[in-house]
C-alpha cells in the first residue's frame, strides 16, 4: 500500500513541478547552451531498483565530455567549486542543486522517486558490501537521507548506512520530512563537495589493499 501511495506522490508532484519550472528549466537550459560548449543535459547510466539501469538527467554542469568514455575507477574527485572540470553556470547549478532538475522526468517515467538512495554508477556496485544490498529494493531518489545528513561530506559507508536505514523506515510521512529537510540543505549551500580520502574510491583502494596484505601472509591460499 506504502508503494503505491508514493508512487502517486511522485507522479503528481513531478508532473507539477515539471509544468510548474517549466521557464526555468528552459532559462536554464539556454544558459547552459550558451555558456560553454556541448549538449545542454548530461544523461550518465546509473543502477536504480532491483540493481536495474537506467539513463539518469542532469543539466551540464562540466566541460563537454561523453560520460561512458569516463572513467569511473580513475575519476578525480570535485572536492571545490574552483575545479578547473566546472562550468560557470554549472558552479551556480551545483550550489543550488538545480542541475538535478531533469530528473523530475526521470520520476514521472518510474526510473526514480522523489525519495530514495541516490543512484550509483555500475562501478560502485563491486563495493557496496552485502548488508546494504536492501538499498537496491526501492527506487533511488532525487533526495535522499544521506543527502540531508551530509551529502557528499559522509564516508562511504556512512551513505550505505544511511540508504539502508531508509529503506528499513520509509513512507509518506518520513519521506515528507526529508523533503522539508532537503529544502534547508539546499539552502545552506552544505555537503556539495566532498574529499577524495572519504570516497568509494578510497574504500575500494582499502580493500584491495587489505587483500594484498592477506594474499602477502597467506602465499600458499
Amino acid at each position: 500500500m506504502k508503494d503505491k501511495a508514493k508512487r502517486s506522490l511522485d507522479c503528481l508532484v513531478s508532473a507539477l513541478a515539471l509544468l510548474l519550472t517549466a521557464p526555468i528549466l528552459l532559462l536554464i537550459a539556454l544558459w547552459v547552451r550558451m555558456d560553454s560548449k556541448g549538449p545542454i543535459l548530461f544523461t550518465q547510466s546509473r543502477i536504480g531498483r532491483d540493481r536495474r539501469p537506467f539513463r539518469v538527467l542532469k543539466f551540464r554542469t562540466m566541460i563537454d565530455r561523453t560520460a561512458d568514455a569516463i572513467d569511473q575507477h580513475a575519476e578525480q574527485v570535485i572536492a571545490s567549486k574552483s575545479d578547473p572540470r566546472i562550468t560557470r553556470s554549472g558552479r551556480f547549478l551545483r550550489g543550488m542543486s538545480l542541475d538535478e532538475l531533469p530528473q523530475l522526468w526521470n520520476i514521472l517515467r518510474g526510473d526514480m522517486s522523489i525519495v530514495g538512495p541516490r543512484p550509483i554508477v555500475p562501478e560502485q556496485l563491486e563495493v557496496v558490501p552485502e548488508r546494504f544490498m536492501s538499498r537496491f529494493d526501492v527506487l533511488p531518489g532525487l533526495t535522499g537521507l544521506a543527502q540531508v545528513r551530509g551529502r557528499r561530506s559522509l564516508g562511504w559507508l556512512q551513505q550505505l548506512e544511511a540508504d539502508a536505514e531508509y529503506v528499513r523506515r520509509y513512507g509518506l510521512l518520513y519521506d515528507m520530512g526529508i523533503i522539508a529537510r532537503t529544502v534547508v540543505v539546499v539552502f545552506s549551500g552544505s555537503g556539495v563537495y566532498g574529499e577524495a580520502g572519504q570516497n568509494w574510491r578510497a574504500y575500494r583502494d582499502a580493500l584491495r589493499a587489505e587483500s594484498n596484505e592477506q594474499d602477502y601472509k597467506e602465499p600458499g591460499r
